[in-house]
């Protein structure tokens, strides 16, 4: 068992990375708030491709590869 397991779909990995821009940019224009901050979050776990709250309840998005049968 890896320790950051690779559990985010790709399509949602871009989401996440978007989502997670678009909150760090309310740190420096619009309100200007640090609620902007929370952005780091989405960001990271895109970048990584693996989500803690997914592996703690066992979770994936990530298609799983086919096995191969000998």
């Amino acid at each position: 068992m890896s320790i950051l397991p690779r559990n985010e779909h790709s399509i949602e990995r871009v989401v996440r990375v978007v989502l997670g821009l678009a909150l760090l940019l309310l740190v420096v224009v619009g309100p200007k708030t640090p609620w902007g901050l929370l952005g780091l979050v989405p960001l990271a776990t895109g970048l990584i491709g693996s989500c803690p709250a997914y592996t703690l309840f066992g979770i994936s998005t990530c298609p799983t590869k086919p096995t191969i049968a000998s």
